[in-house]
């Protein structure tokens, strides 16, 4: 079991700070007015500065993680396997594909190799370029074959400081969506720090290096910065443009570097949605952002082989049946309250019933059931039924699919973030709720008119974007921890444009009766400026004191295995376990698996319920028969999973096995009154006692504290 032990010693000009807000600059007539020479000065001066620290912030965070990660591990003094079993379960695999690429005779042999793949999945031979998001790793792999760089860096550190690199994009990306949002660079600076002083619970990229989020969480990140400059008023058509190629390039990229690109971007569509029916959003740039997700996502399906379950996600489904409902319902903005009421809830019955329709169309014609795991682990998750499915369970059971935990609350308070942003999300909150109110019952157009110029200057079409989009990412991370990512970092950037906003403080102090331009300006930059001295001061020396210290990785056991494996076994021997050690054992020896951990394939998730039987109730027989029908060699039994401690009775793998074969689980406690006990003891504890009724199917071959291997008979 892998351990950490002690070391020994051996962007445009309309985002400049203090420019005035965009509705100041702008005549009644809609022209806008120009900026005296000073304020020009000024302002390209702010961004330069600006642009100076974003970058600078950016850098420090990618070698602040660097550094965690190199005094983690002592990554430059470890063996190479000891490196490779540090990329722990389904990171092993995706670094696999790079390691082979690097290792390919030549690039085309390589590209082959993943195309025609048959030691990815034993007795199969798979397209691994249209199975997972792997394009990263090809890229990558090329590029250091091309570049003079092989004398001076090794490819695994080529890898991570790649990852390490895109931390700052992903910093940056913050910064300029905070500083856009409240039109100082002070905003920017605020959400950086918050960034990195609540790293654990914004980024996990320093001990999870390959996993597919962080890849992906940057370009998403410059996506909605690029999103946030869309959305600003009295853009010139060639800006506008220009921000569309940059919307649509961080919308690609971001769906080829992870799977689940379709479910972040369903939410953000759900978002978009929202804020367009209340008419806080101009009609014609949703437009264009329905179709970007469409067109990249679909751009994505081409370039991974026509993946079937891109073209039966339910984001395309929903974005074509958007787009449909608009065509068929023209006016839906028009009438007074209750009239538009009734438009709306007609709009979104209809909008839902066609992506229904479209979407089981589409999986009826393509015979898609790749996602049916998601759908039955949602069902289960909510209460829509108790279920026995063993791939639904195995997912409730992983503490990464459970609820928030309440103890990520304190850690974001004790920065000050929780408290800000709570603050800021109610107060746009009730913000939001008054423009929609008169959006909608708006009936006399002039006054309405004027009424909401006093409501939007606290609700910009990007602030309003900004706010929905915080609050379903919420609801996503507060019922999903793995989510929790995606709702942290731009939690940072919410809570700093709060702090930093014009408008904010301009709405409290007009409620207060208090307002004046100048003691607006004054709390707009002393509070942002007193919360980074209050966070310098209490969490700098542990900055310091984390980055002092320095540990080492120690897991013999895993080395030890990855060692016989290598040099005992034909090159050709297929391996059968657990999905997470299977993956190091593809990168760590080359050898032939049976099942690995990217678990969007129903066969390979019928499989690994097979295979899994290894730690059922099942006869040696039968279990033998199963694993000799996939071709495998030799098997490896796990301890942690056998006698499995971290779980509770019902979560353990064994429970899930049991009660998915009709077996009662072992130990006290209640079993469903339908449940048998099985006629055969636990394979993987009763193999050890080399009966004679399993030495003629297994050879046991090799042993440590936390392994055993044993080697399968080839008779039938």
């Amino acid at each position: 079991m892998t351990t950490i032990r002690q070391r020994r010693v051996g962007k445009g000009t309309e985002a400049a700070e203090d420019q005035p807000s965009e509705e100041t600059n702008v005549k009644p007539d809609g022209k806008i007015l120009p900026d005296p020479p000073g304020g020009k000065l000024w302002n390209i001066l702010s961004i330069i500065v600006g642009g100076i620290v974003a970058i600078s912030l950016g850098l420090l965070t990618s070698v602040y993680v660097a550094t965690l990660h190199e005094n983690d591990l002592w990554f430059s003094n470890i063996k190479e396997v000891e490196r490779e079993i540090s990329f722990r379960t389904e990171c092993g695999l995706y670094y696999s594909y790079y390691k082979q690429m690097i290792q390919a005779a030549s690039i085309q042999q390589g590209l082959h190799g993943l195309v025609y793949d048959n030691k990815t999945e034993s007795v199969r031979t798979i397209n691994i370029l249209e199975r997972m998001n792997v394009y990263q790793e090809v890229f990558l792999s090329i590029l250091y074959r091309i570049l003079p760089i092989q004398q001076y860096l090794e490819p695994v550190y080529f890898y991570i400081y790649t990852l390490f690199g895109l931390q700052a994009v992903y910093v940056i990306a913050l910064f300029v969506t905070s500083w856009l949002l409240s039109g100082t660079w002070l905003s920017g600076l605020l959400a950086a720090c918050w960034y990195i002083t609540n790293r654990v619970d914004t980024t996990r990229v320093e001990f999870t290096i390959p996993l597919r989020e962080n890849w992906a969480l940057p370009f998403f990140a410059v996506q909605i910065a690029a999103i946030t400059y869309l959305l600003r008023t009295h853009l010139q058509p060639a800006q506008e443009r220009l921000t569309l190629m940059a919307v649509f390039i961080a919308t690609f990229l971001f769906s080829l570097t992870w799977q689940f690109n379709q479910f972040m971007m369903l939410i953000q569509a759900l978002a978009l949605f929202i804020l367009d029916c209340l008419d806080m959003l101009p009609t014609a740039k949703v437009t264009w952002l329905y179709i970007i997700q469409i067109s990249g996502l679909l751009l994505v399906c081409v370039l991974q082989f026509f993946n079937s379950m891109i073209l039966g996600s339910l984001l395309i489904s929903f974005n074509v049946s958007v787009l449909i409902a608009r065509t068929i319902q023209k006016n839906l903005k028009k009438g007074g309250l209750l009239n538009r009421l009734g438009k709306l809830i007609l709009h979104v019955l209809l909008v839902l019933c066609l992506t229904l329709l479209i979407n089981k169309f589409i999986k009826k014609i393509l015979n898609l059931e790749s996602d049916e795991h998601i759908f039955k682990f949602l069902k289960a998750k909510f209460g829509f039924g108790a279920t026995r499915d063993f791939d639904a369970n195995l997912y409730l059971c992983e503490e990464a699919f459970g609820l928030l935990p309440l103890n990520t609350f304190s850690r974001l308070s004790s920065t000050l973030l929780f408290y800000v942003y709570g603050f800021v999300l109610f107060l746009l909150t009730v913000a939001a709720v008054i423009v929609a109110f008169r959006n909608l019952s708006g009936s006399n157009q002039v006054s309405f008119k004027e009424k909401k110029e006093e409501y939007t200057v606290t609700l910009k079409p990007d602030a309003a974007y900004s706010l929905v989009h915080t609050v379903l990412f919420g609801c996503l991370a507060l019922s999903t921890m793995r989510m929790k990512y995606l709702w942290t970092s731009h939690m940072c950037v919410f809570a700093s444009f709060g702090l930093c906003s014009t408008e904010v403080w301009k709405l409290i102090l007009k409620c207060l009766h208090l307002y004046t331009s100048q003691r607006t300006q004054v709390i707009k930059y002393s509070i942002p400026i007193i919360t980074l001295l209050y966070i310098s001061f209490k969490f700098w020396p542990g900055i310091m004191d984390e980055l002092s210290e320095l540990r080492e990785f120690y897991d013999p056991d895993t080395v030890e295995l990855m060692n016989w494996i290598k040099s005992n076994t034909p090159n050709t021997a297929v391996f059968a376990g657990s999905m997470q050690l299977l993956a190091g054992v593809k990168l760590c020896t080359g050898r032939t698996l049976t099942n690995h951990p990217h678990y969007e394939d129903k066969n390979l998730r019928e499989r690994t319920k097979q295979i899994y039987q290894i730690y059922a109730k099942r006869s040696p027989g039968d279990v033998h028969g199963i694993l000799r029908s996939f071709g495998t060699d030799y098997v490896i039994l796990e301890d942690s999973i056998c006698y499995e401690r971290r779980h509770s009775r019902g979560c353990r793998l064994r429970d899930l096995l049991d009660v998915a074969n009709g077996h009662i689980m072992d130990g006290l406690g209640e079993n469903e009154p339908d449940l048998k006990p099985s006629s055969y003891p636990r394979f993987c504890e009763e193999i050890k006692k080399n009966l004679p009724s399993y030495t003629m199917h297994f050879t046991r071959v090799f042993q440590n504290k936390t392994f055993h291997i044993y080697k399968l008979a080839k008779h039938k």
